[in-house]
Parts: structure tokens; C-alpha cells; sequence
């Protein structure tokens, strides 16, 4: 590896609390320790292709560590390994167009990236090293599903969203004798609506790792009755499925990695349950993107400053093509070949996605205390 005198950042995938942070770790770390130049492509791997970036200096990145989302946008429909364009008809076309973005790397004059973001975008990382470019991954997603790591920044926050929402549908819960029912992200791993759910004083917790039956759900609602509590709160992840059923889909999204979005199971239960529980009024709340949105807490801004610094350090070691993590509380890496669990072709590496572990620690904790799963 050439010694290294500029590097560039992007942002890729959904937005986060903590993303900020990290831009600004890498930078001042860049700056202030090794004396190179930090450069942030706009609107992640579409900024890359366009060759459009900003300079990330220690002022540029002043004032930014309380801020949620990210100053360099983000972008999650910008796949440049399978890059939707048109052709001369107008029709869509998919193709290749990677090697632009490595032209536009070469034309700064930029020895090596860092790239923020999920499974989808450290997928693309992989890529691009695999095609010579020295990349230093940094996980990041509010769903905690990324292997490798024990945590990713966005998660903490992301939490006492849910937690705050249940503590408010509590009350009303309490005052009304309703069913309350809060949907909440996750896509295929349930670690927000555990997690959530057992910090928030959730009776049932419906995750796609433990396929739930409604006749379960309806008689712990009916049981919590007898014995004189009269309301329940129940927190669903979006990926949650009945036993023999699937995942709800809102919508499939043309051109993004990630072209699946889940969503609306927690309006399936609670028309479901409004049938087999009639003496309740049941209803449904989908905290959506409030999940992913506002200030970071203290856990994210400090594990997104330390990733941010260990992504710079591991780069200037010469350790390209690993993806910074934490292993038992302490700062590692990984390499990204060990991480991502696709190619552009469709292969799968050993990584895979962190899913609950049905028979774990939380979920044992969970029933020890009566929360019910539906199973």
C-alpha cells in the first residue's frame, strides 16, 4: 500500500443518529494526527459515480458531533455495480459503471475510502476492493443486524425512541383499558423490538426469529384480563411473521440494493386481534423513521467518535479491506469479505446477517418475566 496523503468518506444506505460523529472522528483524526487531506463524496456511492464532493476540514465538520443524520447525504438506490441508466430509446438499463467511480478516485488523487454504512454498502466496498481500491469499512445501521460486531452507532438511539413511545402508549394503555400495538423496524432481525420491547414494559414481543401463532397472543391478552390488568402493550418488528406465513411487504423499491421494504404487520395484528379480543379497542401505531431521525445519545456519539478513529488507525497500519467492529467491548476489525452477505452476482460470503437467537439470553430473560412471544 502507498503511503497516504487523501482519503474520502461517503454515507451510504439509510440515514442514522451518529453517522455525523464518525465523519467527523475520521476527519480530525486524518487531519490533526496524520497530516492528510479528507475529502466526502455527496449522496453516497451516486456522489462517487458524479464525481461530486465537498472538502471536510476541522471547521467544516465544527459544531456536527449533536447532530443526526449525515452532513454528506445519503443515498440508498445507488448500486454502481448494477447501476440503473437509459439507454437511447429511454428504457432502463442496469449495468456496470464502477469503473467510473474508480477513474473519479484516481482523478483526486484519493489513495483511500471510507465507507459508512450497512449491508448493502459494505457490499459495494467489498466490490470495490476486490477491484484494487484500498476501503475501510465502518457498520453502521439502527438495526444492530450486522455481523462481525457486537454494536452498531444508531442502535442506542434508535432504542430510546422506541422506549419513549412505549412509556407514552403506556399511559393511554392504562387509562382506556386498550390494546396498544407499536410496529417497529428491524427489517429480518428482531433486536429493536426485543430490546425495546423489555426496556419498555412490552407484555408481547413479536419477532421474525420467533414465528408467533395470534390465538397465542389473543389468549396472554385474555389472561392479563383475569388477573384484573386490564390493558397490554405490544411491540411488533416489521419483519415479524405468523407461524406458516411471511413477512408483510409495503413496497419494493426499483433500483435499490435493499429493494424490499417491509412494513404494516402491526395493522394485520391489530385487525386480528380487534376480532379475537372485541371486548378491547386495539390500537396501532408505526413509529416509521422516527426511529432513525434526531440527536444521537451520548453511547452513539461516543462509539461513532471511536470507530471513526479506529477506522483512520487501522488505515494508516495498512489494514485496507477490513471493516472496523467491536469484539467484547473492544475496538477490532474484521475483514470485509467476513462481513457482507452478497455480491453483484448474487453470491452470498459467511457472514450473514445477527439475528435474535430464539433460545439467547434475551429471550430467556424476556419469558423469565412473562413477556410472551405468541409461540
Amino acid at each position: 500500500m502507498k503511503p497516504i496523503k487523501k482519503i474520502a468518506v461517503l454515507t451510504g444506505g439509510g440515514d442514522c443518529s451518529g453517522l455525523n460523529a464518525v465523519i467527523r472522528a475520521i476527519t480530525r483524526t486524518a487531519i490533526t494526527k496524520y497530516g492528510w487531506e479528507v475529502i466526502g463524496y455527496i449522496y453516497g456511492y451516486a456522489g462517487l459515480y458524479e464525481n461530486d464532493w465537498v472538502p471536510l476540514t476541522i471547521e467544516s465538520t465544527s459544531g456536527i458531533l449533536h447532530q443526526g443524520g449525515t452532513i454528506l447525504k445519503n443515498s440508498n438506490r445507488d448500486n454502481l455495480f448494477n447501476y440503473m441508466t437509459k439507454d437511447a430509446t429511454g428504457k432502463k438499463v442496469y449495468k456496470d459503471v464502477s469503473d467510473v467511480a474508480i477513474a473519479n478516485l484516481k482523478k483526486e488523487s484519493v489513495d483511500a475510502l471510507v465507507v459508512i454504512g450497512g449491508d448493502g454498502t459494505l457490499t459495494s466496498a467489498r466490490d470495490f476492493a476486490r477491484k484494487g481500491v484500498s476501503v475501510i469499512g465502518v457498520p453502521k445501521t439502527i438495526d444492530n443486524d450486522l455481523p462481525a460486531t457486537d454494536i452498531t452507532f444508531g442502535y442506542d438511539t434508535a432504542l430510546g425512541v422506541i422506549v419513549d413511545a412505549l412509556d407514552r402508549l403506556h399511559t393511554t394503555a392504562f387509562s382506556h383499558n386498550r390494546v396498544m400495538i407499536l410496529e417497529v423496524m428491524g427489517r429480518n432481525s428482531g433486536w429493536l423490538a426485543l430490546e425495546g420491547g423489555l426496556a419498555g414494559s412490552a407484555d408481547v414481543i413479536l419477532i421474525p426469529e420467533i414465528p408467533y401463532d395470534i390465538n397465542k397472543v389473543a389468549e396472554k391478552i385474555r389472561a392479563r384480563d383475569a388477573a384484573g390488568r386490564l390493558f397490554s402493550i405490544i411491540v411488533v418488528a416489521e419483519g415479524a411473521m405468523p407461524k406458516g406465513g411471511e413477512a408483510v411487504i409495503r413496497e419494493i423499491v426499483e433500483g435499490s440494493p435493499d429493494a424490499i421494504r417491509l412494513g404494516g404487520i402491526g395493522n394485520v395484528v391489530t385487525q386480528q386481534l380487534q376480532k379475537l379480543t372485541p371486548e378491547h379497542e386495539v390500537r396501532y401505531t408505526n413509529l416509521g423513521y422516527m426511529q432513525r431521525g434526531g440527536s444521537p445519545t451520548h453511547v452513539d456519539r461516543t462509539l461513532g467518535t471511536r470507530l471513526g478513529v479506529h477506522a483512520v488507525d487501522i488505515l494508516a497500519q495498512g489494514h485496507e479491506g477490513n471493516m472496523v467492529c467491536v469484539k467484547n467491548g473492544k475496538l477490532s476489525m474484521v475483514h470485509i469479505e467476513d462481513v457482507v452477505g452478497r455480491g453483484p452476482m448474487g453470491e452470498t460470503s459467511h457472514g450473514g446477517a445477527k439475528v435474535v437467537d430464539p433460545n439467547g439470553e434475551f429471550v430467556r430473560i424476556a419469558k423469565a418475566i412473562g413477556v410472551s412471544f405468541g409461540d
